[in-house]
């Protein structure tokens, strides 16, 4: 009966030990990164550029054009035209 109890006094001291080790790193680490966010510059967003309003207002590049799409319709319809049979 002394060895279990010896067993588990141990078993409690190394508990304790591993539960206050990490505490303390823990504890360390907060008051680190609160350092740091004092000790470091926030970051500040840049300001968007406006853009110039005496240029002429121009389509973009990206947008397709009425015979593009009237093309890719008609191959769309044509597809399904020729799988439904």
């Amino acid at each position: 009966m002394d060895n279990i109890g010896s067993l588990l006094v141990d078993a409690a001291t190394l508990m304790i030990t591993g539960m206050s080790v990490v505490f303390i790193f823990l504890t360390i680490l907060v008051y680190l990164v609160r350092l740091m966010s004092k000790l470091l510059p926030e970051e500040v967003p840049e300001p968007i550029a406006t853009p110039n309003q005496n240029n002429k207002i121009q389509t973009p590049s990206s947008a397709v054009s009425p015979k593009v799409v009237a093309v890719i319709s008609a191959a769309v319809h044509q597809y399904r035209t020729s799988t439904a049979k």
